[in-house]
């Protein structure tokens, strides 16, 4: 069992992980009762870190293809499974996981599905569908959906609810390829699936090039519509949630949404620069989403 001093530790380390890496998750947290927010952290914090490891980053940034990604999927693994099953790793990221996924008994097969998205990347794997590209989603975004809403107390066994959640990860996922297909081209990782590229006349081998910027254009309007559609659903599944996680919830949902959308409002110029969604901006969506969550 973690004493309440190791807790702590873990939890001010969680805090500043998510700091360093997500100003937009960090934000949203803050509108979480204080256990439920400790709890959002520490899962962040094993999330971030295996996210680091299966790209070759530090904290979201300087992406680089790895030499070793399934001996480092292997490493993720291992841990995972070290720290779910209450040993001690020495890590901070996965007895993070541990202490979080013990006191409010994530179920397992989240974790699991998580894992199966770094593992389609550490193979290579590009989508060939639309449903493929959904999938992996599903897996690096989604399944933290289900989590997240464990965590703010959903039963464990309310698929309907658990559901919802994960198509609020799943529209989260779609505005990050959105906005980082340039990005993801530039260090060998592709998200747009193999028919819309034929669809729109787009080269594989080219996504980073000026001559794709039309195709791309219409892609992100594709999948701005695609997010909105998910997150529609996810609005449906906070009504479910005491009132500071709802508030939370519609938070980070309006300000992924508008990331979405302001990559597809720009349209060829979208990848120029990183897309991002300033304080103020963010401010305006936190007091609409209080306005939303009491209604």
């Amino acid at each position: 069992m973690t004493s309440s001093v190791e807790r702590k530790l873990l939890v001010a380390e969680a805090e500043a992980v998510i700091q360093a890496g997500s100003k937009s998750f960090r934000l949203a947290s803050r509108l979480f009762d204080r256990t439920t927010r400790q709890r959002a952290w520490l899962l962040y914090a094993w999330c971030r870190h295996c996210d680091d490891l299966s790209d070759g980053q530090s904290l979201g940034h300087g992406a680089h293809p790895p030499a070793d990604p399934e001996a480092r999927l292997a490493s993720i693994r291992d841990c995972t499974a070290r720290a779910l099953a209450g040993e001690r790793t020495g890590s901070v990221p996965f007895d993070a996981l541990g202490l979080v996924a013990a006191e409010c008994r994530i179920p397992r097969r989240y974790i699991d599905d998580h894992l199966e998205g770094y593992a389609l990347d550490a193979k290579g794997w590009v989508p060939a569908t639309e449903a493929d590209m959904l999938r992996y989603c599903y897996h690096v975004a989604g399944a933290v959906g289900g989590m997240m809403a464990v965590i703010m107390g959903v039963d464990p066994d309310d698929g309907e609810t658990l559901g919802r959640a994960a198509d609020l990860g799943i529209a989260f996922q779609l505005a990050n390829i959105a906005r980082d297909i340039c990005e993801d081209a530039a260090v060998g990782r592709r998200y747009l699936p193999d028919s819309w590229l034929s669809e729109l006349g787009l080269s594989a081998d080219a996504l980073g090039d000026s001559a794709s910027r039309p195709g791309l254009a219409m892609a992100s309007r594709r999948l701005a519509a695609l997010a909105e559609h998910y997150e529609s659903s996810a609005r449906i599944g906070a009504r479910r949630l005491p009132f500071r996680s709802r508030w939370a919830v519609l938070a980070a949902a309006a300000i992924y949404g508008a990331i979405a959308r302001k990559v597809a409002d720009q349209g060829q110029a979208a990848w120029d620069r990183r897309t991002i969604i300033g304080k103020r901006e963010k401010l305006g969506h936190l007091a609409r989403a209080w306005r939303d969550a009491r209604a």
